[in-house]
């Protein structure tokens, strides 16, 4: 798998980079087919990337959002990631794109995740961009070790959709697309700061057992180049 590693002074100028190629990446796009697509992931790292990309002067309205994964709770709440992205990168230039969210009030995670399927299909595959991150246990998307859903979700052959996914260190119910969804993106990132992560991804690297650290599986396994776009 071919992997760049992409080394920013700090976070600021990580975001304004990589801003500035997603931008490009949508506008592309938007120029050969009309429209584009672009895939996040939530969590504390993303807010100034998502602040930078917001201010970047694209056909918004040609570009569809959504969520890589998302936690199984309402959209106002203060862990959704739908609401970091509406806080964070549907403003400014970016209010006028089209957002499709993860989250549906249903009895069950398992019923959103149908829905959610059904409702992100009008997307289109593959993604133009698909931006990952990386927890500090190796998960991204919402592939987390040994989740219950996990061994299906990994599954390169396996459906493009959103499938439910529960783990010891999810702390609820998630919605995450699957791997075969997100790994062929045109441009696809795995977005990452500190020194611990950079340790979590040499740790990643140096070993095999997916289970154990669910990142591997993008790391050894992408249709796509895998961007990897890291700060102190």
């Amino acid at each position: 798998m071919e992997l760049s590693l992409h080394e920013f002074a700090d976070g600021a100028t990580l975001a304004e980079k990589l801003a500035d190629q997603v931008a490009h990446r949508l506008a592309a796009a938007i120029k050969v087919k009309g429209s584009a697509s672009l895939a996040v992931s939530g969590g504390s790292t993303p807010k100034k990337f998502f602040q930078a990309l917001s201010g970047r002067k694209i056909d918004w309205p040609k570009v569809t959002v959504t969520l890589v994964d998302e936690r199984f709770v309402p959209a106002d709440s203060p862990r959704s990631n739908h609401l970091l992205v509406k806080e964070n990168l549907l403003r400014n230039e970016a209010s006028s794109a089209q957002f499709i969210p993860l989250f549906h009030d249903r009895p069950s995670v398992d019923e959103a995740a149908a829905t959610a399927t059904q409702e992100t299909a009008s997307i289109g595959n593959p993604f133009d961009v698909v931006i990952l991150g990386m927890g500090g246990d190796g998960h991204t998307a919402s592939f987390f070790p040994h989740g219950n859903h996990l061994s299906q979700a990994l599954d390169e052959q396996g459906p493009r959709c959103v499938m439910p996914m529960e783990a010891e260190g999810a702390d609820e119910p998630r919605l995450t697309f699957s791997f075969s969804s997100l790994t062929d993106a045109g441009l696809l990132v795995l977005h990452i700061e500190g020194e611990a992560k950079k340790d979590v991804l040499k740790t990643a690297q140096s070993g095999t057992d997916e289970a154990e650290m669910p990142i591997r599986a993008v790391l050894n396994r992408a249709t796509s180049p895998v961007e990897i776009y890291w700060a102190p």
